[in-house]
């Protein structure tokens, strides 16, 4: 076995360790969601974690780690008889991306459960890590059907495996633990509520400190053991730490002044729900253990917020997580304030009623607000809008800084107007690539639609055509008593289908045409509006520009949504319009993604106004480059942009070449009652074609 790098060992880091620790601490904060780029010892630092934890106590024998305290009565290895306890290491169980439903849950033998009547259940990675560590490395990557499995063992405390009327129960309450790197796509909200805290990392700019790194990071690689053994009591007593802060936790309290200060500072930050309210209050707690202390303190509450509050205050996708610390510290202060004393108020001469004391004079330093850093720093008293101002800068109207040069050029970037739920946009036919839901395809899950032999293992049993299947053999397999006589050769998978993510791949005109500021801010809100679509339905997504004399590939096809939305604000207009090279570089990025992911079908979006200028015959280019999107089948819908009173409808001649129809921005919004409801289906139909 591999020695892990000490957790003593780690440079710099101190939010992530101090996150894990809280966990170690009390299990019941929920687990840590790590966020940051790649090379940044996450992975390190978790798997080093699992070394610092106390040993389980677990019955002998039982594979589902039951507490001799207080056995579990539904465990599949029970009933468990008294005494025979024994102590074995925390576990940390790594969950694979890729692994299968039944790798996760466990698999039961459905063909011994039919033929005998027996439970025979092979327990998977929920049931080796209760009590202990589950860790999933990219976790943003995780298949939709394993998410729910997650979620629904994280909100139970239990996994359960039913098959056909057959099903097995067991306890699961884990630490989870999970990594990402947000370049390669976001969490679904709902798998993001349920990591208790969660941590930005980002690799060191001291030199010093990149260099201790590497040094010990050398070291490790040259000599596990013997690098290991240098930390040995470093990590002996941070594990007697742990171990203290545990046997203290039950003494520590939570006040009311604390309480206050938790629940104003949520409302404050708007998260939903009340899970953040729960998750500080047990941060805290686990923060006050840690420090050796009984008594939850104001700085333990802004520490915690700090840690739990980031993933959950997102209002969409696209906000970047984060908390801003200033406003944290005026709620925590307000809410200090308003504690319910019982003190009078100051006379009406007083002269500095918010000074606090005799400290909080004109000449005194002290009072409720902190002490200004500068001169010119401005008064506690000021109206919101103007702090971070001087005195004389209050009454000053807040105009945006002019851009060089006098007025914005045709160059400059315009901000992406307020986004939309769009209509539904589908490829046609069924597919088989990756789960997602956008359009329909055979998965793993679903509704049933038929039934076939299994390949390889079987995963989800078609009663029915089994029974079938294995009827007329009865008499002939000696059948005599009430059970049916079951081979392998009558199991019958189920055949489903569900939905699947596609690669919704976009090409923006950004040409002078589309240049007008409001007209672009429409069309980014537009595409803006069609990535959000695109993240809430698992899809792949790629931007394509052409403006000036080409086109290029601002964005290669990926799962992070955020990175096209940030493309996509910085995108400038002007130039001309070199409609044909933007759709041959589309299709061009398709024929490589073919190679890739021959599985995942491409769903086009082009958005422009049809024009086509620059270069020999743009418009009667434009019109091969579309028809090769034709002759390959490939979906697709053009967005119109035109405006004004007078259309000129090239937008809907381009539709025609591509295969497709053209939806105005109206048509795309799914409140619209501009017209019925329009998908890629009804687009692409072949009547539409002929059209």
């Amino acid at each position: 076995m591999t020695t892990p790098y000490p957790f003593t060992a780690l440079v710099g880091q101190d939010d992530l360790r101090l996150a894990l620790l809280l966990n170690a601490v009390s299990p019941a904060v929920g687990g840590v969601l790590v966020r940051g780029e790649k090379g940044t010892a996450k992975s390190t630092a978790v798997r080093a974690l699992s070394a610092l934890l106390p040993e389980v106590p677990v019955v002998a024998g039982c594979r589902f780690s039951c507490d001799p305290k207080a056995a579990d009565p539904n465990c599949p290895d029970g009933p468990h008889e008294a005494g025979g306890a024994t102590a074995r290491p925390a576990r940390m169980v790594e969950l694979p991306v890729g692994a299968s439903e039944d790798r996760l849950v466990g698999a039961l033998d459905i063909e011994r459960a039919l033929a005998e009547g027996v439970k025979a259940f092979e327990p998977g990675l929920l049931a080796d890590a209760h009590r202990g560590i589950l860790y999933v490395d990219e976790v943003n990557l995780l298949h939709d059907h394993l998410v729910d499995l997650l979620l629904d063992a994280a909100a139970m405390g239990a996994s359960y495996v039913e098959r056909e009327g057959v099903s097995v129960r067991h306890a699961a309450r884990f630490l989870l633990v999970g990594t990402m790197n947000p370049e390669e796509g976001e969490l679904r909200p709902q798998l993001l509520d349920r990591f208790g805290l969660t941590v930005e990392v980002a690799a060191s700019r001291e030199t010093d400190q990149r260099v201790e790194v590497v040094r010990r990071r050398l070291a490790y690689d040259d000599d596990p053991e013997g690098f290991a053994g240098r930390w040995h009591e470093d990590e002996g007593a941070l594990r007697e730490r742990v171990v203290a802060a545990r046997a203290l936790l039950p003494q520590v309290t939570l006040g009311d002044a604390a309480l206050r200060q938790i629940a104003a500072t949520c409302a404050a930050f708007e998260v939903d729900g009340m899970r953040a309210d729960i998750v500080m209050a047990r941060t805290a707690t686990a923060l006050a253990a840690w420090a050796g202390r009984t008594d939850v303190q104001s700085e333990d509450v802004r520490q915690a917020a700090l840690l739990a509050l980031p993933h959950r205050r997102r209002r969409n996708p696209f906000d970047a997580p984060g908390l801003d610390e200033d406003k944290l510290d005026e709620t925590l202060e307000e809410a200090r304030q308003d504690e319910p004393s019982e003190e009078p108020e100051p006379p009406e001469g007083d002269d500095d009623p918010d000074g606090g004391g005799p400290d909080g004079g004109p000449d005194g330093g002290g009072g409720g607000q902190p002490p200004a850093d500068g001169p010119d720093s401005p008064a506690p008293d000021l109206p919101a809008q103007n702090q971070g101002r001087g005195p004389d800068e209050s009454a000053a109207p807040q105009e945006p800084a002019p851009a060089p040069g006098g007025a914005a050029g045709e160059q400059q970037a315009v901000r992406a107007g307020e986004p939309f739920r769009t209509k539904m946009l589908s490829v046609p036919g069924i597919g088989e690539g990756a789960a997602g839901r956008r359009s329909r395809a055979r998965t793993e899950h679903g509704r049933t639609t038929g039934s076939r032999r299994p390949r390889g293992a079987l995963t989800k049993l078609h009663l029915a055509a089994t029974v079938q299947a294995a009827a007329p053999h009865q008499k002939a397999r000696g059948r005599s008593g009430t059970g049916l006589v079951v081979r392998r050769d009558d199991l019958r998978q189920a055949t489903r289908e569900g939905r699947e993510g596609n690669l919704v791949l976009f090409v923006v005109d950004a040409s002078g045409s589309m240049a007008a500021r409001q007209r672009m801010s429409a069309v980014k809100g537009a595409v803006l509006s069609l990535l959000l679509d695109a993240y809430q339905r698992r899809d792949k997504v790629g931007l394509v520009t052409f403006r000036g004399t080409g086109a290029e590939v601002a964005l290669p096809p990926t799962s992070s949504v955020d990175a096209a939305a940030a493309r996509l604000e910085s995108l400038p207009t002007g130039g001309r319009t070199p409609l044909a090279a933007g759709l041959l570089k589309a299709h061009d990025v398709l024929r490589v993604e073919r190679l890739r992911d021959a599985a995942r079908r491409p769903l086009v979006v082009v958005v422009t106004d049809g024009r086509a200028t620059g270069g020999v015959e743009p418009v009667a280019q434009a019109g091969r480059a579309a028809r090769l999107f034709a002759a390959d089948k490939v979906a697709s819908v053009v967005v119109d942009c035109e405006s004004g009173y007078v259309r000129l409808g090239l937008a809907g001649q381009l539709a025609g070449e591509l295969g497709a129809t053209a939806v105005t921005l109206d048509e795309l919004r799914a409140d619209s009652i501009a017209g019925l409801v329009k998908d890629v289906q009804t687009m692409n139909s072949p009547s539409r074609r002929a059209a």
